[in-house]
């Protein structure tokens, strides 16, 4: 067992390599998730929501140099991704979290599959304009929508679904489509916190720890990200979505 002193380096030290993983894979659930399986399960939900605050903190800033220019994307990006977040931290406090814990396994192993699938996508250019049908146009969007839905209620890997979604709609390079997703996503997370302060209290001694981590992390990991072959970025992300998938089936089916 540990004293509280130890318990809030590690979550200082979690929220650190998971707020890299959030900015680099949209994975920090993974590490940060089995930290607080101590605590009841909307806590520990709503204790990552908010300590992942941190992160776009970190990571927007960091991002400065991708984000230039995309303002257009971001225009429908962002709208979709706050109003899903709404929607799903709303019904965290309506819907079981056991009846979607059983759906959230196949959210994930689909998001793992799709990102892992080669694409060579013509990247666009600048003052380049690229056509695309309205009937991927509005299932993106509405898949962007669900996603800031999911966000809101369970989170966990969220950031792969929005990458597994911007990997097959977004004509930008994997970075910059990448620094999109920390930013959607890390609005979410904030409109989200909100949601949940209204409606139960908030542990901030773990909160706090967890978040200077995640800033921290969240800074480090736009930059990582800029040195290594997307590629084998998504290849890390999508191995390390089907291992979450594996663990969550295993949680919710008793496999």
């Amino acid at each position: 067992m540990f004293t509280f002193g130890e318990l809030i380096v590690i979550l200082v030290v979690v929220g650190i390599v998971a707020g890299i993983v959030s900015t680099a894979a949209g994975l920090a659930s993974l590490v940060s998730y089995p930290v607080l399986l101590a605590l009841p399960p909307v806590t520990a939900n709503v204790t990552n929501t908010v300590g992942l605050v941190f992160t776009s903190f970190g990571a927007v800033p960091a991002s400065r140099r991708e984000l230039r220019g995309h303002g257009q994307e971001l225009k429908t990006l962002i709208p979709l991704t706050l109003v899903g977040s709404i929607v799903g931290a709303i019904l965290l406090f309506i819907i079981p979290a056991a009846t979607f814990a059983k759906v959230v396994p196949f959210f994930i192993l689909i998001a793992g599959i799709l990102v892992l699938i080669p694409r060579h996508i013509h990247i666009k250019q600048p003052g380049e304009i690229v056509v695309t049908p309205k009937w991927m146009t509005a299932l993106a969007w509405l898949g962007i929508f669900l996603v800031g839905a999911y966000t809101g209620y369970f989170g966990a890997a969220g950031g792969v679904l929005m990458l597994s979604i911007l990997s097959f709609t977004s004509a930008a390079p994997f970075v910059v489509y990448n620094a999109q997703k920390n930013l959607a996503l890390g609005l979410a997370n904030i409109v989200s916190a909100v949601v949940y302060g209204l409606q139960t209290p908030i542990q901030w001694r773990y909160v706090l720890p967890l978040g200077i981590g995640f800033l921290i992390g969240g800074s480090l990991g736009p930059r990582i990200v800029r040195h290594l072959p997307a590629r084998l970025l998504k290849i890390v992300i999508g191995i390390g979505a089907l291992g979450l998938a594996a663990s969550l089936f295993k949680s919710a089916y008793g496999l």
